[in-house]
């Protein structure tokens, strides 16, 4: 069994597969369709989703220049978005989010990047990245979690490492071809939840390095398994809100919304439409 032609790995998919090799084989290699409920209750989780995309989507919104007023009007009636959306615009005016919209700062929203890695690429979908007239580049990622996580566990997810690699080698597209020192790349995870906390990663040379040689070792790994079926996680609990439970006779129930860890937040997989034409240029 083959990865399919031009697979693009991401954070989400490796994840999937650290988490559960089984998963990712079903989830990206055999495209199952198993709608099994991932949480119970059902609807609250489609609709904490749902809000989560809203919220990622009003962000954009304000970033592009869409008026305040106007997305204020668009979400009257979500007492919860409009929690977010207040605390949002309190720490882009006088909080941790002020740095935004610092004079000479560069934003770009919603974008996607590419690297090779290996035989492979591994793709990138930023919130926000902000380019600091000294050549600091800034990862912001928008999170809607009820709960905040430990830093310890925020250090260990891929996305912490995936983001500020693939930025490093695409930051020559935002400097007018000059090479980025790792060490001005910064990674912020800012909670809507939890405005005033927010969770700093900083990087730098040894980082990417380490960085580069896991992930490519991770990649070639994955490339190169021969198993008919890929081992099942060891670790039952997170069955509990995997869509492929019943199929892998890891039960039939959900798991309580009510009781999920930060590491089983309900799916939320990137959603990556790329269009080549505007994504960071990079030698392959």
């Amino acid at each position: 069994m083959t990865l399919p032609e031009g697979f693009l790995f991401s954070q989400s998919s490796l994840q999937d597969y650290v988490d559960c090799q089984r998963r990712f084989q079903l989830r990206y290699m055999l495209h199952q369709a198993w709608p099994a409920v991932e949480a119970e209750p059902y609807l609250e989780s489609e609709r904490l989703m749902d809000q989560g995309a809203q919220f990622h989507k009003i962000i954009r919104q304000h970033q592009v220049g869409v008026p305040k007023s106007k997305i204020t009007a668009s979400i009257t009636g979500d007492p919860l978005i409009e929690q977010w959306w207040g605390n949002y615009l309190q720490a882009l005016q006088l909080g941790n989010l002020k740095f935004i919209a610092e004079p000479g700062n560069i934003r770009y929203g919603e974008v996607s990047h590419v690297v090779p890695l290996g035989e492979f690429r591994l793709v990138a979908k930023y919130d926000l990245l902000v380019i600091r007239p000294d050549g600091g580049l800034v990862i912001l990622d928008w999170k809607t979690s009820h709960t905040h996580p430990r830093h310890t566990w925020l250090a260990n997810r891929l996305q912490t490492h995936v983001y500020p690699y693939v930025l490093a080698g695409t930051a020559m597209a935002f400097l007018g071809g000059k090479t980025s020192d790792p060490a001005h790349i910064e990674m912020i995870y800012w909670f809507a939840n939890h405005p005033e906390q927010p969770e700093h990663f900083t990087y730098g040379p040894s980082q990417y390095l380490d960085d580069e040689r896991y992930l490519t070792n991770l990649v070639s790994t994955i490339a190169h398994k021969t198993e008919r079926v890929f081992p099942l996680t060891p670790q039952v609990q997170r069955c509990l809100y995997c869509t492929y439970r019943s199929l892998c006779n890891r039960g039939v129930s959900a798991g309580d919304l009510q009781h999920l860890e930060e590491w089983q937040e309900p799916d939320s997989s990137e959603d990556i439409d790329l269009d080549f034409d505007q994504i960071g240029e990079i030698g392959f």
